[in-house]
């Protein structure tokens, strides 16, 4: 657990140091449907203790359509879906969700805001972190279909 702790900063460290200019969106990148696991990891500031709570979902992204999170989406994830724009080249995502509430704070995570990503064609991983570097919430997911 400590490992992803640790592993991610340097995640985000990858995309830090681009240049401003503005790159063009949707310029390609994941396609289909992805399964897998999604983590928040949340690191106590005074204890130092990571705290980790996980959920296994399911991801669908089509181009002109958007994205949809189903799955486990009990407790952790909740179930969203919305719009989105991929940057291949500066390797991020910005996620539109429409069930992200206007006000106040969601009782679930929703994939909502820019994602750091990297796909190989099978494998699709997100990362983001909050403020301070005491949150992060990574998915780990495999393509799975079309």
């Amino acid at each position: 657990m400590k490992k992803a702790f640790y592993i991610f900063p340097l995640l985000v460290a990858l995309g830090c140091g681009k240049s401003d200019t503005p790159a063009p969106g949707n310029t390609g990148g994941p396609v289909g449907t992805f399964a897998g696991s999604f983590m928040y990891l949340h690191k106590h500031s005074k204890t130092g203790v990571v705290d980790t709570v996980k959920a296994n979902i399911i991801l669908s992204m089509q181009p002109a359509v958007g994205f949809k999170v189903t799955g486990d989406t009990s407790t952790v994830h909740a179930g969203s879906y919305g719009t989105c724009i991929v940057n291949s080249t500066y390797g991020v995502i910005d996620f539109m969700d429409s069930t992200f509430p206007a006000t106040g704070t969601p009782a679930k995570t929703h994939l909502n805001g820019v994602y750091q990503y990297a796909y190989d064609g099978t494998t699709f991983q997100l990362a983001a972190h909050g403020a301070l570097d005491t949150t992060a919430w990574l998915y780990n997911l495999k393509r799975t279909g079309n």
